[in-house]
């Protein structure tokens, strides 16, 4: 695979903001629901999330920058600690993956790439004998292991009350399989979550894993900002002349907030830890007023509004 930095097109210097909204833009063009006539589409969705896995994570990134794991998480080879000598001198399995040994006991045969090969047994077998042996063939055994079926895509809709509530769905995958997702703490709309294992699978190899977006279901009255929410609140006419405690509607229940006298319309107010859940809490509930004139207007009413004018006109 690709440098991560690359697949997403962002410096190793970006934000968690930035590597986000880079890897929400390429899934978006690239999701397989999208482009059922590009079958190369499929690939770069696949190669994105899998970027996303690796810059999202900020362990997992440190370590990629510190070059403790490569572009697919997988551990680098760290070096010869203990070869030759040290507690309990070198080991097969040290030499797990490495190529190059090229010329290294005066050896002629072709270098492989892959460990275990003609090199690579002649070599090591004379350091190690049957030990090496046996791990080599273990090493082979365990690349066959590996080798993955295709990654299936599906789309999961939410709605706001249940990412709240962490709730627990049923989604069939095109494999014909149903499975129960819990709906994880701090999930973000279009964000895509990979179920490993869930793919498809085939007759000795691994089964590939089902790449899931979150897609937020539109609600009647409230609005995603991030981990906010926004929320249109109608407000009587006396209410927002005089102030005073109005009901405001939330995902868990209504709650009381309090408007100062004299509140105008487009007026907006923020009710912490009522948005959507975080990793870290929650988000906050903006609520932006709206006056709302009664349906039948009282003659004092009326004069006081035909007063204003003429007090404007004068």
């Amino acid at each position: 695979m690709r440098n991560p930095y690359d697949v997403l097109g962002v410096s190793r210097s970006a934000s968690e903001a930035e590597i986000k909204k880079a890897f929400r833009k390429l899934a978006k063009t690239y999701h397989p629901d999208s482009n059922k006539d590009d079958p190369k589409a499929k690939d770069k969705f696949a190669e994105a999330n899998a970027a996303y896995e690796i810059l999202g994570d900020a362990q997992k990134r440190a370590q990629f920058d510190r070059g403790e794991i490569d572009a697919e998480g997988k551990p680098r080879f760290q070096g010869f600690e203990g070869f030759g000598g040290g507690r309990g001198g070198a080991r097969p399995e040290d030499f797990a993956g490495f190529s190059g040994f090229a010329g290294f006991g005066g050896s002629r045969r072709s270098n492989r790439s892959t460990f275990g090969a003609d090199l690579g047994d002649d070599i090591f077998s004379q350091l190690f004998g049957e030990a090496f042996r046996s791990s080599g063939e273990g090493t082979r055994q365990s690349r066959a292991r590996s080798q993955k079926g295709e990654d299936v895509s599906a789309t999961l809709t939410v709605t706001l009350e249940e990412v709240a509530q962490e709730a627990k769905k049923r989604i069939r995958l095109s494999t014909g399989r149903d499975v129960d997702v819990v709906i994880p703490k701090g999930v973000s709309d279009g964000q895509v979550i990979r179920l490993r294992g869930l793919g498809q699978g085939a007759p000795g190899v691994d089964p590939g894993d089902a790449l899931l977006t979150i897609q937020f279901a539109p609600h009647e009255r409230f609005t995603p900002d991030g981990s906010d929410l926004r929320l249109r609140l109608p407000v009587e006419i006396e209410e927002a002349i005089l102030g005073g405690p109005v009901r405001v509607p939330t995902l868990t229940g209504s709650v009381e907030m309090k408007i100062p006298p004299l509140t105008n319309s487009g007026r907006t107010f923020r009710l912490r830890g009522k948005g959507l859940p975080t990793k870290a809490g929650h988000g906050d509930l903006l609520v932006t007023t709206e006056i709302r004139l009664p349906e039948v207007v009282g003659e004092e009413l009326m004069d006081y509004a035909r007063k204003r004018r003429s007090a404007k006109a004068g």
